[in-house]
């Protein structure tokens, strides 16, 4: 997780983000006060939880109002590699920080193997941000992933084609028409569970492809509403901490669920929710994207973190 120093609602990612809104009562100390408030809150009741979360802290200059989202600039793989990402806004590229990654493996005492680098896409103008651009089903490597401007199609190719990932790719809407800016906040996938808004897959041929691969590699389908994923149903993360399966949430994602589709999460993992309301409607994105979780091997004679198995 990273820290933030100049939480604010982000100009240069509004065009794409539909969850996102301009404070129209909030100042922007304000802003970064209570931002940093849920913050600390999320990290608090995953470590109660019995989660290892590392925390580093965001550099004030330059101003980064995204950067308590770093699962879309960086993620950790089980066989030793680190991927980084090319990133729409230029402002978000500043969040692309060495100093983060060398504090992730020194702290962690993990061991990198390979570093593979999208970020020269940029140049092409052509984006893929991270575990927010592709979904991931470590276990059975497949990578899920909507087309938007923040993902492109080739560079999609180029990560399946490094990570040995099956790439499925379709197309999702919002209720307006347009493009779902990030692949999760309309899905997730647990080791045994994968939550998703169908009815925001047009074509009924795409929307029957990933539901029956979902289903064929043993997961128990969730399918949630248009307005639930508007509530971040879908924005959610598995974890593995002391005490077992997790699934860390927003209450506001909580709170959409009916009772059946909680009851089948619950079936699978605890429920851990936090409030964060300012980061969900000022940054446009949820717990889960202030997440970037680690799957990289501990170096020998070290104690390995508790993480979900796969790659």
């Amino acid at each position: 997780m990273v820290r933030p120093a100049r939480f604010a609602c982000n100009p240069q990612t509004a065009a794409s983000n539909a969850f996102q809104e301009r404070p129209t009562t909030i100042a922007g100390p304000d802003l970064q006060s209570a931002a940093l408030g849920e913050f600390e809150a999320v990290a608090l009741a995953l470590e109660r939880a019995g989660v290892g979360v590392l925390i580093a802290a965001d550099a004030p200059e330059p101003p980064k109002p995204d950067a308590i989202f770093p699962n879309n600039w960086v993620s950790f793989h089980h066989d030793g590699t680190v991927a980084l990402y090319p990133m729409q806004a230029l402002n978000r590229r500043w969040e692309r920080r060495d100093a983060i990654l060398e504090q992730v493996i020194r702290q962690g005492a993990f061991r990198v193997s390979r570093t593979v680098d999208f970020t020269h896409r940029e140049a092409e103008g052509k984006f893929l941000e991270g575990t927010g651009s592709v979904v991931l089903d470590r276990v059975h490597r497949v990578a899920y992933a909507c087309s938007s401007p923040r993902t492109d199609l080739d560079v999609l190719g180029e990560f399946a084609q490094q990570l040995d990932y099956e790439l499925m790719a379709f197309d999702a809407l919002d209720r307006g028409g347009r493009a779902i800016y990030h692949t999760n906040v309309m899905m997730a996938i647990g080791t045994a569970f994968a939550v998703i808004c169908a009815e925001a897959i047009p074509h009924e041929e795409h929307r029957t492809a990933v539901i029956s691969m979902l289903r064929a590699t043993g997961h128990a389908v969730v399918e949630i509403t248009l307005e639930q994923m508007e509530r971040f149903a879908a924005n959610v993360l598995e974890l593995e901490s002391s005490a077992g399966t997790l699934i860390a949430l927003s209450t506001t994602a909580l709170n959409s669920l009916t009772r059946m589709q909680r009851g089948i999460l619950e079936s699978h993992a605890a429920l851990v929710a936090v409030s964060i309301p300012t980061i969900e409607r000022i940054g446009g994105g949820g717990v889960r994207c202030m997440l970037a979780e680690i799957h990289l091997p501990k170096r020998a004679g070290t104690q390995a973190m508790v993480a979900i198995p796969g790659t």
